[in-house]
């Protein structure tokens, strides 16, 4: 079976063929009768996409749900995940476009780029067979690859995965390679971008005080921790260690102090105790102002902490 072929003219007829190729979305365009080109290629939870916009699109997506990268060819893209810093991508960029759970806007403009995507439970499969792989999950925490030569080896991986393996029908439908070929994107993606899973990821070129520095923060984000506290973890300088966060992570230590707190307020509140209030768990985790929190939240999660805690009550009240 070929490649599933969309090419319109019709704004409304992308906007809807996005939204069930990718997630929810609202899109816009610069031009009239703007021309959209994508070819699709599925094989298990893997699907790449190859796009061509002769145009300009915003779009304002939910989350996808699976872990999304992309490689440009030509043109620029623009983006913001969860109210994080403004990211521009663009010819012989290969990254993390966005993570599985949150949602993000932006814009693309006049640009042929890939979208590949695929189940972040593959992630946590690969990540359970490391050596000395701590018990959490594994995260996605920066966009781009450590290094040149895992940005490399990266889009390396994504090319064989197109060219060779979702172009031979006969090999896609085999569920032996379509088991090897998500283990071997995975595996590719733990090593070329920057995770959680710190010294767990092989050929990481991440600095050992930056592994120490987030190590510290997953394992001590209940406590009232700051800069200092996590540079002496980390065992460097606050300033060293500013640096490395911007450098590697695209963050600061106390921006991923304050995303690996409502990440457990996220889980908490997806719990849903009975006794459970959202000021209450807000405070828990160092979120003293509601009207912060609420914003941030959304952000983070495209919804409110209380719709949030109700969804999780209707099960019981059922």
């Amino acid at each position: 079976m070929g490649p599933e072929v969309f090419d319109s003219r019709d704004i409304g007829q992308t906007e809807e063929f996005l939204s069930k190729a990718y997630a929810k979305m609202r899109i816009g365009s610069d031009v009239k009768n703007p021309r959209t080109r994508i070819s699709r290629q599925v094989m298990g939870s893997v699907s790449i996409d190859r796009l061509n916009l002769e145009y300009a699109m915003s779009f304002d997506v939910n989350p996808l749900g699976k872990v999304c990268l992309c490689t440009v060819e030509t043109g620029t893209i623009a983006q913001q995940v969860a109210g994080g810093p403004d990211e521009l991508f663009g010819p012989g960029d290969t990254v993390l476009f966005a993570p599985h759970d949150l949602p993000y806007t932006g814009e693309i403009r006049r640009s042929r780029y890939d979208i590949i995507m695929f189940d972040p439970a593959l992630l946590q499969q690969v990540a359970g067979t490391l050596p000395g792989r701590r018990a959490e999950p594994v995260r996605l925490v920066g966009h781009r690859p450590v290094s040149a030569a895992a940005g490399l080896h990266l889009r390396r991986t994504l090319a064989y995965l197109r060219d060779d393996v979702l172009a031979a029908p006969e090999l896609a439908a085999e569920p032996l390679v379509v088991s090897t070929a998500g283990q071997l994107l995975a595996a590719s993606v733990l090593t070329a971008l920057p995770t959680n899973a710190g010294d767990a990821a092989p050929g990481s070129a991440r600095p050992e005080a930056l592994r120490r520095a987030t190590a510290f923060i997953d394992d001590h984000a209940d406590l009232p921790i700051g800069l200092d506290e996590i540079a002496t973890a980390a065992r460097i300088t606050p300033r060293a260690l500013q640096y490395a966060f911007r450098r590697h992570l695209g963050t600061t230590p106390l921006g991923y102090l304050r995303q690996a707190r409502l990440a457990r307020a996220h889980a908490e509140l997806k719990a849903g105790d009975p006794a459970t209030t959202v000021t209450a768990v807000a405070a828990r985790w160092g979120f003293f102002h509601a009207g912060r929190f609420a914003q941030l939240y959304r952000a983070a999660f495209g919804c409110s902490p209380g719709d949030t805690l109700r969804r999780a009550a209707e099960p019981r009240r059922g």
